[in-house]
């Protein structure tokens, strides 16, 4: 008795689709806000309403809250116990689910202190939210971190108005917020801007529209985070296929078997394509594209596969590949703004290593530009270096060249990290302007 043969093609659609579902339901969240404007209460929120939330995790929580009420910041506040410690602060990720959407959520310490921790957590995000207390209204870490959201072109941000409690429900006071943020954002560049008035702590338009704004005819929360499109934003136009690992088992099983692993930084790339090889510039064809599961008919961002080339090219980690009539710039200069992420601050004529995509180099600092002031959105031209949590323009020479777009075409190739040589510690994060 025979096995009946085996649709390959349909098997590899049939896995393409389950990676595609898999992948765009995913959104990826950072959340901002000043010290005790509520952030971790507006997280375990989500987390509890959500059903998140273990049962004997909710009675530990109800057990440590002081009040007449469960304290659900509790549930996320490891990072104020890490504070009280005297020891780093990092961007701590939730993770949670709805019959929707999967959510992951990196929560970003809200200090001024911490700029560094914005940056990392939202250099990924699909989505900011940014937590303004509704008796302050507007205070600079809310500009602060609405420019960073920008600066890092999340592509849609939420200003959750929080505390409406306690000033009453009042409309002129969520409108007065809305309005100066709306004005805000117009010096920016923020293609989606939401405004929402909740109280983390009672619930209100977190998951479920509340009664007692009756003059807000907008989303809940949860709702506007289930519903956003995020597919749009992804570079599907130019193939970027860094090279992470060559695959090559030289077994019996698999005697020739050459692949290219890695991380579709974007675009999409298929059987038949013509690719070229950087730096060499070769160019050849796509032989196959081999997923999780096995050969899939085609693979886009951000999607991890191992891609086979016709041709039996010299290819290794830090390689790029990419279309012929596509290519990204490659250039031995970069401009990029830059936060520091260090004590030590960075000066003109400083050496580091430059870590982009899957490629490691050595390079210079030529100039300091400007130090920015996000606050004022100020240019200090006459600032001699970058101390911890700055953020400005740098100039840099690399001793290799590098395959680079500007960050605001695309958000992986765009971007790096410096690294000090003698210590190995990440110092810095970069992205890529015009004049690279």
């Amino acid at each position: 008795m025979t096995d009946a043969p085996v649709d390959v093609h349909s098997a590899a659609a049939e896995a393409a689709a389950e990676i595609a579902t898999a992948r765009k339901d995913i959104l990826r969240i950072a959340t901002a806000g000043s010290v005790d404007d509520g952030k971790s209460t507006l997280i375990g929120r989500l987390l509890y309403d959500s059903k998140a939330v273990f049962e004997d995790q909710y009675e530990a929580v109800e057990r440590a809250s002081k009040g007449d009420y469960v304290d659900l910041a509790l549930l996320t506040d490891g990072l104020r116990a890490e504070r009280e410690q005297g020891i780093t602060i990092d961007v701590a990720y939730r993770y949670f689910a709805t019959p929707r959407r999967t959510f992951i959520l990196a929560d970003t310490p809200g200090h001024v202190q911490y700029t560094r921790n914005m940056v990392t957590g939202a250099s990924t995000a699909d989505l900011a939210i940014v937590l303004v207390d509704a008796r302050k209204g507007m205070v600079e870490q809310s500009r602060r971190h609405a420019f960073l959201a920008s600066l890092l072109r999340v592509p849609h941000l939420v200003v959750a108005v929080n505390k409406m409690d306690l000033v009453d429900w009042s409309e002129e006071a969520y409108e007065a917020i809305r309005d100066e943020f709306t004005a805000f954002a117009a010096k920016l560049d923020v293609p989606d801007l939401t405004v929402v008035p909740i109280s983390a702590l009672h619930g209100d338009n977190v998951v479920r529209r509340s009664e007692n704004t009756p003059w807000y005819q907008g989303p809940s929360l949860l709702h506007h985070l289930e519903h956003v499109h995020v597919a749009s934003d992804r570079n599907l136009i130019d193939v970027r296929f860094p090279v992470q690992y060559v695959i090559r088992p030289q077994s019996d099983a698999h005697h020739d078997y050459r692949g290219y692993a890695g991380t579709v930084a974007s675009g999409v790339l298929r059987p038949g394509d013509e690719v070229q090889v950087l730096p060499s510039g070769l160019t050849t064809t796509i032989a196959g594209i081999d997923g999780p599961r096995g050969p899939v008919p085609e693979a886009f961002a951000p999607m991890s596969v191992t891609v086979r080339l016709a041709d039996d090219l010299d290819v290794s980690r830090g390689d790029l590949v990419c279309r012929p009539a596509n290519a990204p710039h490659v250039t031995q200069d970069l401009d990029a703004l830059v936060c520091w992420m260090t004590d030590e601050p960075l000066r003109p004529r400083q050496r580091l290593a430059v870590k982009h995509t899957t490629r490691s180099v050595r390079a210079v600092v030529k100039e300091l530009v400007y130090r920015l002031d996000v606050n004022t959105l100020h240019r200090e031209q006459e600032a001699g270096e970058l101390g911890l949590n700055d953020i400005g323009r740098v100039r840099l020479r690399t001793t290799q060249p590098l395959f680079v777009d500007e960050y605001s075409r695309n958000r992986v190739t765009g971007r790096f990290i410096l690294v000090d040589e003698a210590t190995n510690a990440t110092v810095g994060a970069g992205m890529l302007v015009p004049g690279s």
